[in-house]
């Protein structure tokens, strides 16, 4: 069994921050690609960020220069920083892996999802 559980979303007001964080556990062999995704009511699910295993970046050009993506491998661990947010930003995020477990089965895996709400 694989699990990724999210955790940092909250209530935040216009040109505030939050960090997101992300722990990946299981019978995990190897962690490839992660991110962020979000999805807010009544839309698709869409890319936010994601990165490599060597740190190489990704971003979606709507939080470009506003939020930065990181990871530590050792934890297992992937992080999102969100500055400068704006209604828009509103959604729930879900982390994302790309797992190959002990038996050498490779799939994505997905969080539940935390609740990113920005209001005035």
């Amino acid at each position: 069994q694989v699990q990724l559980v999210e955790s940092g979303g909250g209530l935040v007001q216009p040109g505030g921050s939050l960090r997101l964080s992300c722990a990946v556990s299981g019978s995990i062999f190897a962690l490839d690609n992660m991110g962020w995704y979000r999805q807010a009511p009544g839309s698709q699910r869409d890319l936010v960020a994601t990165i490599t295993w060597g740190g190489s970046t990704n971003y979606a050009d709507s939080v470009k220069g506003r939020f930065t993506i990181s990871r530590d491998n050792d934890k297992k661990m992937v992080y999102l920083e969100m500055s400068s947010l704006k209604s828009e930003d509103t959604a729930r995020y879900y982390c994302w892996a790309e797992v190959t477990t002990h038996k050498y089965e490779a799939f994505d895996a997905w969080g539940q999802g935390t609740l990113v709400e920005v209001f005035s």
